[in-house]
């Protein structure tokens, strides 16, 4: 449920602000982004050393002509990408609370960024729905309510109980066998008491599933559901749960049923799936 923009009575724009740059701060203390080289520092560098390298092996570049550098198979890591990641966690963790007001400009002081990534890493969790746009001020992270979670793991279970339930009768066994590393993947996670590190197993084990029917739309949509599913409650609360063990129930989920897939059980397939979802997770 959303709240209003105003703050608590009595509060000035003044404290509004002061608030929210702590907030933020202390969110880009734990996510620092890795600094990144200058644009076109990497490229001076190296046509520097390429001459130096040509003059000791004695080849003639004067009077060459300039050839068109060709495009790098491998770009550098996208700031942006990366900025995205981090926020992402924070929200999962919990780390950005329901409520709080994050500005770009201090946010990116904190990742040791420009502001640039930053703000079109929060207009992407905006479109996600994670974050509003506070004019002035920066971008709220959205007040999620117990309603719309399980609103949530009704549409997702709409969408893909159905469809595990058709590929349990069509894929073969060989292949189900293929995701175990992905199934123990979330297990390992989940003993590890990290929320953010299971939510991230957790959505590649069911986006793996969901790709065997061949609809990447499909995968696609599932992932951002599943993705929204896991932020956390108004009041910092974590969705379906969040203690480690809960966190291991649901992995050992997965493995029960790749169990009962590789053996084509559909009555416990069947169950699993439904109870799987009953648990929103």
């Amino acid at each position: 449920m959303k709240q209003g923009t105003q703050g608590s009575a009595g509060t000035t724009t003044g404290e509004a602000t002061a608030a929210a740059e702590a907030a933020a701060r202390a969110v880009g203390s734990r996510y620092r982004v890795p600094a990144q080289p200058a644009a076109g520092e990497a490229d001076r560098r190296r046509d520097a050393g390429g001459a130096a390298e040509g003059s000791a092996r004695g080849e003639h570049t004067h009077g060459e002509p300039v050839l068109p550098r060709p495009r790098p198979a491998v770009q550098r890591p996208s700031v942006r990408g990366q900025v995205l990641a981090a926020l992402r966690t924070a929200l999962v963790t919990g780390d950005l609370r329901p409520g709080e007001v994050h500005s770009a400009p201090v946010l990116a002081e904190r990742f040791g960024v420009s502001a640039t990534p930053v703000r079109e890493a929060m207009q992407q969790l905006a479109q996600e729905g994670a974050v509003e746009v506070v004019p002035n001020r920066g971008f709220r992270v959205v007040e999620r309510s117990a309603r719309e979670l399980a609103e949530l793991a009704e549409v997702r279970a709409l969408i893909e109980v159905p469809v595990m339930l058709r590929l349990a009768r069509t894929v073969p066994p060989e292949r189900w066998a293929g995701l175990r590393p992905l199934a123990e993947a979330t297990v390992r996670a989940a003993s590890s008491g990290c929320r953010a590190t299971y939510a991230e197993a957790d959505r590649a084990f069911h986006s793996a599933v969901l790709a065997l029917a061949g609809n990447q739309q499909l995968v696609g949509v599932a992932e951002e559901l599943h993705r929204r599913a896991q932020w956390p409650l108004v009041g910092g609360g974590a969705p379906g749960g969040g203690t480690r063990a809960e966190l291991v129930a649901d992995a050992h989920e997965h493995t029960a049923l790749l169990d009962a897939l590789v053996a084509g059980d559909l009555d416990v397939v069947r169950a699993l799936v439904g109870e799987h979802f009953n648990g929103a997770e």
